[in-house]
């Protein structure tokens, strides 16, 4: 009867299936204790003989194990770095350590307040999706902020300084010798001074620099430093690119000057509008995914014996973090406008720099954007972003020559490099390609228009 009761209970307080836990009878002096365990859980229920019920003190699950994260099927491990250690009190959401891997680092974070009971994984050790990582104990309540450290005591007034005493006298100036009386010897003009030999010795600047071929003293340590996850795998991936791909590069030059007009009388409206700045990536992905429309080789991709065709754009715009390169992708750009774009990117490239990047969001892309032009590069071949096909290179904007209707004009130009897997895309796409990109880049209108 007690037992069927227990059981009732359990499952009532706890909602999870009975048959999880195991039930043992302990004998003490005056009563008896029921002690019922689930994995490291265990509740001990009192019972009285003159009792007919069964109270309980639950703190079932209190001790939860958690698991990595599922990873997509292109990613199949990643490092472990620890931020948190065994004993350590944590926060509910407070992050307890992180999975580098080829594309982000994913933080993983405590499911309530407590303390980290047993760390299941090593810093720097490969997990695999769902593998457990930590145990914590969440029956705790949130750490104590730190207080803030007292103020330092100001410091005392030092003593006004007692006035100088007065220098003394400057000593009285020693006469002047007498002017030595004019003797035949002295009245002898002085002989010419010898010209230099050209074969003289070293110089007063090379007698201070002393021996050239002495080593400059200094430091000169060298020290190993282990690449991150996210570094190996993108070198295991560009030189995939390379070994894999018949890359080839295209270029082109793009005159700035109708779109920087454009961007400058709009600039303001735009910014109170939508609370973001217009920048030039959105023309030149607006651009591309336009061109990618008329050339839609350049958006397809080699899977096995097949070629893959989409009737969308999803484009990979290359972000620079202090952990590494990433890229964020955007769902359908041949759909949006600026201000979507514009958004996108922004919300985007800030979740990549603070690295709360999901998984999700850096799958499937079928185009890469890159440019290196905010760093001030003026040409580059730029790399594909395997599996695509094809990725865009900007470069930084010049004033140069240019020759405008016969005439010499200064312009601002910017170089664009398009590399692209030959094996697929021919010369000929590869060029009207960047001619649809230029031509829309140099009239922003026909963007607006959808020409």
């Amino acid at each position: 009867m007690i037992r069927r009761r227990l059981f009732r209970i359990i499952a009532r307080a706890t909602s999870r299936y009975i048959g999880q836990y195991h039930i043992v009878y302990l004998k003490h002096e005056n009563q008896s204790m029921v002690q019922v365990s689930r994995f490291t859980d265990n509740v001990e229920i009192p019972v009285y003989s003159h009792q007919r019920h069964i109270h309980t003190s639950r703190f079932l699950l209190a001790v939860e194990d958690v698991k990595a994260p599922t990873f997509p099927d292109s990613v199949s491990s990643g490092d472990i770095k620890l931020i948190k250690n065994e004993g350590d009190a944590v926060a509910m959401d407070e992050v307890v350590l992180e999975i580098e891997t080829d594309k982000t680092a994913l933080p993983v974070m405590s499911p309530g307040n407590g303390k980290i009971v047993k760390m299941l994984v090593k810093n720097g050790q490969s997990v695999k999706s769902q593998q457990p990582l930590f145990q914590v104990d969440v029956t705790g309540v949130a750490p104590a902020k730190p207080a803030a450290a007292p103020a330092p005591a100001a410091a005392p007034a030092k003593p006004a300084a007692a006035p100088a005493a007065a220098a003394p006298a400057p000593a009285a100036a020693a006469p002047a010798p007498a002017r030595a009386a004019a003797t035949p010897a002295a009245a002898a003009p002085a002989a010419a001074p010898a010209k230099a030999s050209k074969a003289a010795g070293p110089t007063l600047a090379a007698q201070r620099l002393g021996d050239p071929t002495q080593m400059i003293s200094g430091s000169r340590t060298e020290f190993p430093v282990p690449m991150n996850k996210m570094r190996k795998i993108i070198a295991e991936r560009l030189k995939n690119a390379q070994n894999t791909c018949a890359m080839l590069t295209t270029f082109n030059e793009c005159d700035m000057s109708k779109l920087m007009e454009f961007r400058k009388a709009n600039l303001a409206a735009f910014t109170k509008k939508w609370g973001v700045k217009l920048s030039f990536m959105s023309p030149f992905l607006k651009a591309s995914a336009n061109a990618l429309l008329d050339q839609p080789v350049l958006n397809a991709v080699i899977i096995g014996p097949d070629v893959i065709y989409r009737d969308y754009v999803d484009i990979s715009v290359a972000v620079a973090t202090p952990k590494g390169l990433v890229t964020p992708v955007l769902r359908n750009v041949e759909s949006m406008d600026y201000p979507r774009i514009e958004l996108a990117m922004n919300a985007l490239a800030e979740k990549a720099r603070a690295g709360k990047m999901q998984l999700s969001e850096m799958q499937g892309g079928t185009f890469t954007i890159s440019n290196g032009g905010v760093f001030g590069s003026l040409l580059s071949m730029p790399i594909i972003n395997m599996p695509q096909s094809a990725i865009l290179g900007m470069h930084a904007i010049f004033q140069r020559p240019v020759a405008i209707n016969g005439k010499v004009e200064i312009r601002p130009m910017m170089y664009l490099a398009l590399s692209y897997d030959h094996r697929l895309v021919d010369g000929r796409e590869a060029v009207l390609f960047l001619r649809k990109v230029k031509s829309g880049v140099e009239d922003p209108t026909s963007i607006i228009a959808g020409l």
